[in-house]
């Protein structure tokens, strides 16, 4: 079984990280903790996801101060451009002509924290994303389809959008918007989470 100290929030609106988290057995409620994600002047990428997730869970945190509360952001960069969820087909065409062909690189933050016991830790985490060439076709298919519209990028790894990658070097499970190899250690490291065997 997987077990939580205490109740467990995920500061997140998104499907995916929902998902991930479910994947494991995990019980959790979904508080979406929502922010401003203008970036700031001189801020990078990593420190992006890193403020962002940080926001999310203390917001929520400061709500449920006795849960394990978690916040995530993620954001896809092209040639230093920051891509984010295209709204039109028109939108979604430019960010994937972008992709077509290229190197991208995903990060994501993720922070937990519990305010009652004054623990916050946060973390970010990288992988590049290798697109083969799209033809026309495969692109004006994809746009009409409902999946690039809520996605980071315009696409999703996990999902029809899967046979545009040739490579990824890194975190699969990031790409799809948690890295859920490192978000369970931190949370074991925490005492947040347990597993048990059956027998």
């Amino acid at each position: 079984m997987v077990n939580t100290s205490e109740k467990f929030i995920l500061a997140s609106a998104s499907p995916r990280r929902r998902e991930l988290l479910s994947l494991i057995g995990l019980k959790f409620d979904v508080i979406p903790g929502n922010v401003d994600e203008t970036f700031l002047n001189g801020e990078t990428p990593k420190e992006h996801v890193l403020r962002l997730s940080g926001e999310k869970a203390r917001k929520i945190s400061n709500l449920h101060p006795d849960a394990w509360v978690m916040g995530a952001d993620t954001i896809v960069i092209i040639n230093g451009e920051i891509l984010g969820k295209p709204r039109r087909a028109d939108e979604a065409k430019e960010m994937l002509g972008k992709l077509s062909g290229q190197t991208h690189t995903v990060f994501t933050g993720f922070s937990v924290t519990k305010k009652s016991a004054d623990v916050f830790i946060s973390e970010a985490l990288y992988s590049a994303v290798r697109f083969r060439t799209i033809p026309e076709d495969e692109m004006a298919w994809y746009i009409s389809t409902e999946e690039p519209y809520d996605k980071a990028g315009g696409y999703a790894v996990q999902g029809m959008g899967a046979f545009f990658i040739k490579e990824i070097r890194g975190s699969y499970t990031n790409v799809m918007g948690l890295p859920l190899c490192e978000v369970v250690d931190v949370l074991k490291r925490v005492g947040a989470l347990m597993f048990s065997g059956g027998g």
